[in-house]
């Protein structure tokens, strides 16, 4: 039994050295570890750092050529701006010369007219007072018959052309369309009253070419 006791003791001895070798080793092998998980935590945060400083230099660039991009497109916009206001002020420009042009072309056409009209009158006169002077038992003649219708077709033409007799006979004097060359006292009449027509005047679109000249009532 002592013999046995003492080998037993023996063994515990030798394993004693192993197990502080081992516990050394371990030692040894979790300071290795700590110094690696160390390094490595050292690259892990210089990479993030790397990484961090990359993308902050992304959005700066970005953000500047978000900016540069943001100050051609106001450019673009104060430009179109200005193309447009200058196409709208060249279109008003056109229709105001349109305008003017028309206005005048349509003076200048009025005016020719007039003068025309002013010229026809005459012969119209003309006409009046021959037909007016056919004495009764010529008025069925051949020659009599084909002047009145001359005389209808011309006063069509400038029916149609806007030209209209002024009434006179019989309404109220109105300076703006007669021209009162003789008065008379007469109290069939009221007074101011258009008695007698001596020659029609006529209008052309509402503007007076020859007033009618007239006997007033007093």
């Amino acid at each position: 039994m002592d013999t046995a006791s003492e080998a037993k003791a023996g063994e515990e001895t030798a394993e004693a050295p192993r197990t502080e070798e081992t516990a050394d080793a371990d030692t040894d092998s979790s300071e290795g570890n700590g110094e690696g998980g160390e390094a490595g935590a050292s690259e892990d945060t210089q990479e993030d750092s790397e990484q961090a400083e990359d993308n902050s230099s992304v959005e700066k660039e970005g953000f500047f050529k978000k900016k540069k991009k943001d100050k051609k497109e106001e450019a673009f916009k104060v430009k179109i701006d200005e193309l447009e206001d200058r196409v709208k002020r060249q279109m008003a420009e056109f229709e105001n010369f349109r305008k003017r042009t028309d206005k005048e072309k349509a003076a200048m056409f009025e005016t020719g007219a007039k003068s025309v009209i002013e010229k026809i009158l005459p012969v119209v006169d003309n006409f009046e007072r021959g037909l007016a002077a056919v004495p009764e038992n010529e008025k069925d003649s051949a020659f009599v018959e084909g002047m009145n219708k001359v005389y209808k077709q011309l006063m069509t033409e400038l029916d149609n052309m806007g030209v209209k007799p002024i009434e006179a006979a019989g309404q109220e004097f109105d300076p703006n369309f007669h021209n009162a060359v003789m008065h008379v006292e007469d109290e069939e009449y009221g007074e101011n009253i258009v008695v007698e027509e001596f020659q029609k005047g006529y209008t052309y679109h509402d503007a007076v070419v020859r007033h009618s000249m007239v006997k007033v009532a007093n």
